[in-house]
């Protein structure tokens, strides 16, 4: 199995990063209002809707509060060739700011490379989008 790992120093207090990766169903109006058109929670699952009509269905393993940790697995509408695919983002303290990780487990190992540029890119999109206060309602 492949692990990807990225991550963002975020110029904001950590609870305040954490606040928004934790609310799960506001994943669109957030952290990726431009990646992602709509979401929507039923049961443990995350509907996310692209722009282009797109829907992706990832299951919310755990969201823990004490740890600031979210994992979450694709287990459908995946574009990619994936075959497996469980991620987690955590939310550390550094004074003032805070470290957003996000891990990716991923196989076939040969997808690695694409995985780490969606995230790379989308991490960069979160700490965009948290920095400049740009949220949609």
């Amino acid at each position: 199995m492949a692990t990807v790992r990225v991550e963002a120093v975020i110029d904001l207090p950590a609870d305040e990063v954490w606040d928004a990766v934790a609310d799960v169903g506001a994943v669109h109006r957030r952290l990726l209002p431009g990646r992602v058109l709509d979401a929507r929670v039923e049961g443990d699952s995350r509907i996310l809707t692209m722009p282009d009509g797109w829907q992706v269905r990832e299951v919310i393993v755990a969201v823990e509060d004490d740890q600031r940790r979210l994992a979450y697995a694709v287990v459908e509408g995946q574009r990619m060739p994936l075959t497996y695919h469980h991620a987690s983002f955590q939310v550390f303290g550094e004074g003032g700011s805070a470290r957003l990780v996000w891990v990716t487990d991923v196989l076939p190992h040969a997808m690695a490379g694409v995985v780490r540029g969606v995230a790379e890119r989308g991490i960069a999109e979160i700490k965009q989008t948290l920095e400049s206060g740009t949220r949609q309602a």
